[in-house]
C-alpha cells in the first residue's frame, strides 16, 4: 500500500517542483529503477542469501578444523579465515585458476557430483618445504610438482576428508573421498562452464607464506539439500540432547578408565657423588616422619594417605584417609 501524503506535504512538493528544487525526470528515473532490475542470464542467482550464509558458517568451522590439523601436522602456525562467499558461473572461476595449480577433486557421497579445492601454489610450496625438513620461508619459482611432492600432498588431502565430514555434520552425513589431484586446470572440469557454483574464498597463512584457498561447490551438488542450508535449520540441529544410552556409554567409559597411581614413602635430595658411592646396606634418610604412612598420588596430586603392608606376599598400601581439596597435602 502506497504512503498517503498530507496536505502540507503535497503543498511542499508542488512548491519544490515549481521552484526547480525537484526534477520530474529524475523522479521518473528513480521510480523506474525501483521497478526494473537487470538480470544476468549468464550468472543466474540460484542460491539464496540465507543459504550462502549457512555455507559461510560451515566453512568457518572447516577453516578452524583445517588450521588446527595443519598446524600440528607441519609444526608451524597456520591461519585460515573466510574472505567471501558468493555464487558465480564456473567459467569465471576456472578462467582465474593459474597453471600450474594444486586442485583436489573430491566426491561428496551420498551427494551426486564433485567439489573442487584450489590452494595457492605459494602456500603449497611452503607446505612441501616443511614436509621435507625445511622451514617453509624460502621463495620458490613457479614449477610443476614432482611425483614425490604429489604423493606427499595426496597423503595430506586424504587426512582432510574427515575434517570435511565433521564440518558438514550438522547439515548432512557425508562420506567425502579424494578422487584425484590435478595441476592442470583443463583436466579439472567438474561442471559445464555456464553452471552456477558457490565459491568460498579463504585466506590461508602457513608460517610467513600467505595465499588463497578456494572451495568450489557446484549448485547441482547441493541442490538436493538446499532446504537444509538455512541458518534456522543449522541452529536447530547444533545442540542435540544426548540419549540415555549415550549417557550410559560415556559413564561406562569414564568408570572403566585406567588411572595410574603412585604410593610415596617420602623423598630426599642427595649429591651425585653420594649416589656413586652407595653400597649394599647403606641407608637413605627421607624427609618425612609419618609413622610409616604413605602418600598416594593420582597424577601430580595427593589424594589418599595409607598404611604400608603386604597382601599375598606383595607390597600393598591400605587407605586410611582421603585428602580433600583444601586439606594440607603434606599431612
Amino acid at each position: 500500500m502506497s504512503e498517503v501524503l498530507s496536505q502540507s506535504e503535497i503543498d511542499a512538493l508542488l512548491q519544490a517542483l515549481s521552484s526547480g528544487d525537484v526534477d520530474v525526470q529524475e523522479m521518473k528515473e528513480v521510480e523506474e529503477s525501483k521497478k526494473v532490475k537487470k538480470y544476468d542470464f549468464r550468472n543466474p542467482q540460484k542460491i539464496a542469501k540465507d543459504q550462502l550464509r549457512t555455507l559461510e558458517i560451515i566453512h568457518e568451522n572447516l577453516g578452524r578444523l583445517f588450521q588446527t590439523f595443519l598446524s600440528g601436522y607441519l609444526r608451524t602456525p597456520v591461519k585460515a579465515s573466510i574472505l567471501s562467499v558468493d555464487q558465480i558461473a564456473y567459467s569465471e572461476f576456472s578462467n582465474a585458476i593459474s597453471n600450474p595449480a594444486f586442485l583436489s577433486i573430491i566426491d561428496l557421497q551420498p551427494l551426486n557430483g564433485q567439489i573442487l579445492f584450489d590452494m595457492s601454489t605459494n602456500v603449497i610450496y611452503a607446505i612441501i618445504d616443511r614436509l621435507l625438513g625445511g622451514d617453509g620461508t624460502k621463495d620458490q619459482e613457479i614449477r610443476s610438482f614432482t611425483e614425490i611432492e604429489l604423493s606427499l600432498l595426496e597423503s595430506i588431502m586424504h587426512k582432510v576428508m574427515p575434517i570435511i565430514k565433521e564440518a558438514w555434520n550438522n547439515v548432512v552425513d557425508l562420506n567425502p573421498n579424494l578422487d584425484k589431484i590435478e595441476s592442470n586446470p583443463q583436466f579439472a572440469q567438474v561442471v559445464p562452464d555456464n553452471e552456477t557454483i558457490a565459491l568460498i574464498t579463504m585466506s590461508l597463512e602457513v608460517g610467513s607464506k600467505e595465499g588463497m584457498f578456494n572451495i568450489c561447490i557446484p549448485y547441482l551438488v547441493i541442490e538436493p539439500i538446499l532446504d537444509k542450508l538455512s541458518t534456522r535449520y543449522w541452529f536447530s540441529t547444533t545442540k542435540n540432547d544426548l540419549s540415555e544410552n549415550e549417557l550410559n556409554a560415556i559413564k561406562n567409559r569414564v568408570m572403566n578408565t585406567r588411572v595410574y597411581i603412585k604410593a610415596e614413602l617420602g623423598s630426599t635430595f642427595i649429591n651425585v657423588k653420594d649416589i656413586l658411592s652407595l653400597q649394599k646396606g647403606d641407608v637413605i634418610r627421607l624427609d618425612r616422619s609419618d609413622n610409616g604412612k604413605a602418600r598416594i598420588r593420582i597424577g601430580s596430586n595427593i589424594k589418599f594417605v595409607g598404611n604400608i603392608g603386604t597382601t599375598n606376599n606383595k607390597m600393598a598400601v591400605k587407605i586410611t584417609n582421603v585428602v580433600k581439596d583444601g586439606d594440607d597435602k603434606d599431612e
